[in-house]
């Protein structure tokens, strides 16, 4: 199998992976186009130095990741004000239960993407189905460190997904 064809089973394997990774680290869709295709080029140069001895999504997974943080702090450096994301059209059968389903997309993206880095990776990672032992090798950490932060991540996202109610104010 050549190249081109490798590239395209990739694709057709990990492709959603990889906008999901996009999805997480850029909220504006047009900047978000730009980051899948810089992730999509930095797959394909970086496949040639994948030895075999971590799995192949592994690899990828890693590539896309450390695009992405590449692509925030350059955007870090050029602040912007980000306007929301739309979701992609839900296969739900209502239209209530689609407008919920978007929600909770919308919500949990914002979320995702309110993450500190640090928090923001690992908290991705396991969203993909990676074990923390796999985030470990994968970040070059520590996996009690992948642990810490994935507790922590999860607690920030619990949080932002079902604040706490506020007070009544009693006239």
């Amino acid at each position: 199998m050549g190249r081109d064809q490798t590239f395209e089973a990739l694709l057709a394997e990990h492709g959603g992976m990889l906008r999901r990774i996009a999805s997480a680290y850029e909220a504006d869709r047009e900047r978000r186009r730009e980051l899948e295709q810089d992730i999509l080029l930095a797959v394909w140069r970086a496949l040639p130095k994948h030895r075999g001895e971590a799995p192949l999504r592994h690899f990828i997974a890693r590539v896309a990741h450390n695009r992405a943080v590449t692509h925030v702090a350059r955007e870090a450096a050029e602040p912007r004000r980000q306007p929301l994301d739309e979701a992609a059209p839900s296969d739900a059968p209502t239209p209530h239960e689609a407008a919920e389903t978007r929600d909770l997309h919308d919500r949990l993206g914002q979320a995702v993407r309110a993450l500190p880095l640090s928090l923001r990776q690992p908290a991705l990672l396991t969203l993909e189905g990676f074990a923390p032992a796999e985030i470990a090798d994968m970040l070059g950490m520590n996996p009690n460190a992948v642990s810490i932060r994935l507790t922590r991540a999860k607690a920030a996202l619990r949080e932002a997904l079902n604040p706490t109610p506020s007070q009544e104010v009693r006239p």
